[in-house]
């Protein structure tokens, strides 16, 4: 859905709702749709996930918000918030379907021993070894990294624990 139609679509059903003293705006997020902050009064959706979703979804998830703002902030998705979404007419579930598209994470790690793959927006900041095939840290499943589809070896902090974790032990 085009970003600007869906501000001036937030922005009418915040007003018709009564939040015309609350502020919209579009966030970075890319695991969550959207947010409602109560001390800041401020509603927001998710820039990149408003470009993949439909115009349906982008409503359900602006009335999901408008829902928390109007039962309090302690509330959560608890059964006053529940009645209020689907009075508004916004889905009740605190989740969306999973077949939604979602943004390409940068980060891919993937395991030597196994393939499995860990996607993160983020570079990684500590040295993870594989969830899939152990339960326990084994260095021999320590992810290797790619960013952007290239291999690469995350820096900073990961870079100094991965090198001490290659050490010789005594």
């Amino acid at each position: 859905m085009n970003r600007e139609e869906a501000r001036r679509q937030a922005r009418v059903i915040m007003d018709a709702a009564g939040l015309s003293d609350w502020t919209f705006r579009f966030d970075h997020a890319k695991r969550r749709a959207g947010s409602c902050t109560h001390a800041r009064k401020t509603i927001t959706l998710s820039g990149p996930l408003v470009d993949l979703y439909d115009e349906a979804t982008v409503r359900g998830v602006i009335l999901h918000e408008i829902a928390h703002a109007m039962v309090g902030p302690h509330h959560h998705h608890d059964a006053e918030w529940k009645r209020m979404a689907r009075a508004l007419g916004a889905p009740d579930d605190a989740r969306l379907p999973a077949q939604l598209p979602e943004p390409e994470a940068p980060w891919v790690g993937t395991c030597p021993v196994c393939g499995a793959t860990k996607k993160l927006f983020r570079q990684p900041k500590r040295v993870v070894a594989c969830g899939s095939c152990t339960h326990s840290f084994d260095r021999r499943r320590i992810l290797t990294w790619t960013k952007d589809g290239v291999p690469t070896q995350p820096g900073g902090a990961y870079a100094r624990e991965l090198a001490s974790l290659r050490r010789p032990l005594p």
